[in-house]
């Protein structure tokens, strides 16, 4: 990457003091390549390959079977990306989910509809994105607006990961669409539905957090829910799983709510604090789903866990329910998931 270190001008002006290059600073550490792994990085300030996202992803190879890592520096990137079908095997490498993030602002009505909202679009296989946040800048609307959803990410691709990620939006932030997903050690924000689709996925070590408007003590109404998962049928392998996961903000909140009638969620050794609502989910006003979803929470504490007043189709998993549910073979990670390094 030597060509990339642009060297000081000779100063005409030296009474201005000393005028750097804005890419002086630039990573002297930028990993090199290796048989199996390409690298492509991506600077807004032009100090690198490209200074878009996207760009970057169009420029690798169709259907390649090594992985290319698409480094990409500190900085908002301000477009919408997405990942075609035909580019498995591709990494998106930030410097943090606090100092890189590819942001847009799509909503529903802006796109033609929430499945097409996302700043960022992911179809292909094998996808991770490591220490980078996803965000939809759209405002946060009311509960009951109509076309405000806001998606930061759909990821319709199998075998994708996320590590050390940020996701931010308020109504569907996450598009958890299809395949299976694994998320470690993410911050995901929202209001409504913040995480929802029909994948199967296992979030671990996550921190969820409700955007939805601060209730006063006393008023009854619901402003808020963390996921909507979409299990259509019986048959679908799929659902979403929190383990060790942390779920706060703002708001009172369901955990989550029936979009489709299979609906299935489970959460297990995470800590809720009081904005859950006492009954903690909800049919999506359709009594006949009570008889198909699978809601599921084991060994959770805070002040939200209390299980009580639950609704009366969630179950208080025993040990051995909930051992399908409590690590990753849920999503058959042997098969696929590569360790963080």
């Amino acid at each position: 990457m030597g060509g990339h270190h642009h060297h000081q001008h000779q100063h005409k002006h030296p009474s201005k003091g000393r005028i750097g290059s804005v890419c002086d600073d630039f990573p002297p550490d930028f990993p090199s390549e290796t048989n199996t792994t390409s690298y492509i990085c991506v600077d807004s300030n032009g100090c690198c390959n490209f200074t878009t996202v996207q760009a970057a992803v169009d420029a690798v190879p169709n259907l390649s079977m090594e992985r290319t890592i698409i480094w990409i520096n500190s900085g908002i990137y301000f477009e919408k990306v997405t990942v075609p079908r035909t580019k498995p095997n591709i990494t998106f490498q930030g410097q943090g989910f606090a100092s890189t993030a590819i942001a847009f602002n799509d909503t529903a009505n802006s796109s033609h509809g929430t499945f097409f909202s996302g700043s960022v679009q992911v179809f292909s296989t094998n996808f991770i994105a490591k220490n980078i946040s996803f965000m939809n800048l759209a405002p946060i609307p009311s509960p009951g607006d109509i076309g405000a959803q806001a998606v930061a990410i759909k990821v319709s691709g199998d075998q994708a990961a996320f590590w050390g990620c940020g996701f931010f939006g308020a109504q569907d932030t996450l598009h958890d669409d299809k395949g299976r997903h694994y998320f470690k050690d993410c911050y995901i924000q929202g209001s409504i539905d913040f995480i929802f689709g029909n994948a199967r996925s296992f979030y671990e070590n996550c921190q969820l957090i409700s955007m939805a408007n601060p209730v006063s003590p006393g008023v009854k109404g619901i402003n808020g829910a963390v996921t909507a998962h979409g299990r259509a049928s019986k048959d679908d392998n799929t659902g979403f799983v929190f383990f060790k996961c942390t779920v706060g903000g703002n708001g009172r909140v369901w955990l989550g709510r029936a979009w489709r009638p299979f609906s299935r969620v489970i959460f297990a050794f995470t800590t809720m604090t009081d904005i859950i609502a006492p009954e903690g989910w909800n049919d999506f006003n359709d009594i006949t789903r009570d008889q198909t979803v699978f809601y599921g929470e084991y060994n959770c504490s805070g002040g939200g866990a209390n299980m009580s007043m639950r609704a009366s189709y969630v179950q208080r998993l025993n040990d051995t329910q909930a051992s399908p549910f409590l690590n990753v073979s849920f999503i058959e990670a042997d098969q696929w998931l590569q360790p963080y390094s």
